[in-house]
């Protein structure tokens, strides 16, 4: 394998993520219209298996750190982009429910053990100073998968198995690549670094805080991410195509989901996690209001892709902040509850569809969106708290740096090359 640079790992590190995330996990929503008239499935059905993939995402979740420190950033990438061709591959072929679910759910083990694989490379092999950028570019792959899959949809209209096909075959070359590009390393902690605090010394108020608002965003979420695209066919009229252009829209506003959620933590958390809860209750009151407005749905797009990606933004510096030290868990922590949220909202938005209708079912999780909003001054924001200089930095690139401590409290210097060139492999 040859020598990755910053930038080489963080372009490639934002493919595998546009992979895994946007298309095995993200794109099932733009089809699901398609798969559920073939399929002959009910939307009750349709929400639990949309539910599927956030339950495996979970459950790899758990054990992906410990996967990839065993076995070093490229095995467990590999392992994790396997899951995701085994995935989009069944997904293709699904004859019944059955077959459906279980290929979801492979791609939700994908999408579970990608992100922990690539931060464990880069905290390898990455300075400390550029994981906060490089972090963010390769979060990025989510929205630019998301637009990766609109093509497909509007090109291959009806044939959401070629889709899949098609998905399957870029799974397969993000696998091959895996072996040349990323490297046989695992993360290790440097003697001089402080021992995280103890269990019983964690902030654990403002842990349950933070878990309790990323699983409601995740709840309310839910409904746009599965059932947008059979809202405005079902009661739009709208075509297949016209869906993936809702899509598009979802992944372009997305990508400035990381500045609006970096200038919140620099700023006021709380009132920008209420702005932008009131922004996604906005996104699909418009959609469910106005369906048949091809001008009025990519709006309602856009300003869902914005507030989703930067309350995930918000949600990842957080968590980061509120666990230092624990590498693995504070990255992970406050995406596993959104994806709680999102496993648990979905069968409920399916079962409210199937009993009420559309209109309903939106305008009831965005009237709960509103009230997440408006309990947003209890968000555990900006921690200057129990700190004798709070001007620590703020920001994503802030959040990373106090991540390896010493034992006076401050950011450890960087030893690591800017290349694998010093890297050792773990076999």
């Amino acid at each position: 394998m040859r020598n990755v640079s910053s930038t080489s790992f963080a372009a490639f590190g934002a493919v595998l993520i546009a992979i895994s995330y946007g298309v095995a996990r993200f794109a099932f929503g733009l089809f699901v219209p398609q798969i559920r008239d073939d399929l002959a499935l009910t939307t009750y059905t349709i929400g639990v298996i949309g539910a599927l993939p956030l339950v495996s995402f979970l459950l790899s979740t758990g054990f992906a750190p410990v996967l990839a420190n065993r076995l070093g950033a490229r095995y467990a990438a590999m392992i994790s982009a396997s899951f995701g061709v085994a995935g989009l591959a069944l997904i293709s072929q699904a004859a019944s429910a059955i077959t459906l679910g279980i290929g979801v759910f492979s791609c939700g083990i994908c999408t579970g053990l990608m992100m922990p694989a690539l931060t464990t490379g880069m905290q390898a092999v990455v300075k400390r100073t550029l994981h906060a950028r490089v972090s963010s570019f390769m979060n990025a792959g989510t929205s630019i998968g998301i637009m990766v899959a609109v093509p497909t949809v509007i090109f291959m209209t009806g044939a959401w198995r070629t889709a899949y096909l098609s998905f399957t075959a870029l799974a397969i070359a993000g696998l091959c690549a895996t072996w040349f590009f990323l490297p046989a390393v695992s993360r290790l902690t440097p003697a001089e670094a402080a021992p995280p605090p103890p269990l019983g010394e964690l902030p654990w108020s403002r842990l349950i805080r933070l878990s309790l608002f990323a699983f409601l965003m995740g709840f309310v979420s839910s409904a746009y991410w599965i059932f947008a695209p059979d809202l405005v066919i079902t009661l739009g009229g709208g075509s297949a195509g016209a869906t993936g252009w809702l899509w598009f829209a979802v992944g372009v506003a997305g990508l400035g989901g990381a500045v609006v959620a970096d200038l919140a933590d620099r700023n006021n958390p709380p009132i920008t996690q209420a702005l932008m809860l009131m922004m996604l209750a906005a996104s699909m009151l418009l959609l469910a209001a106005a369906p048949a407005q091809p001008g009025l749905t990519l709006f309602s797009a856009l300003i869902f892709g914005l507030s989703y990606m930067s309350l995930t933004g918000l949600y990842l510096m957080t968590g980061i902040r509120l666990l230092p030290g624990r590498l693995s868990a504070g990255p992970v922590f406050p995406f596993m509850a959104v994806a709680l949220g999102q496993a648990a909202g979905s069968p409920v938005i399916g079962r409210l569809i199937d009993l009420f209708d559309y209109t309903y079912a939106f305008s009831l999780i965005a009237a709960l969106g509103i009230v997440v909003a408006i309990l947003s001054p209890f968000y555990p924001g900006y921690i200057a708290e129990a700190q004798e200089e709070p001007e620590e930095e703020a920001g994503l690139e802030g959040a990373y740096a106090y991540q390896l401590q010493d034992e006076a409290g401050q950011p450890l210097e960087d030893p690591v090359d800017d290349t694998l060139e010093e890297a050792k492999p773990t076999a």
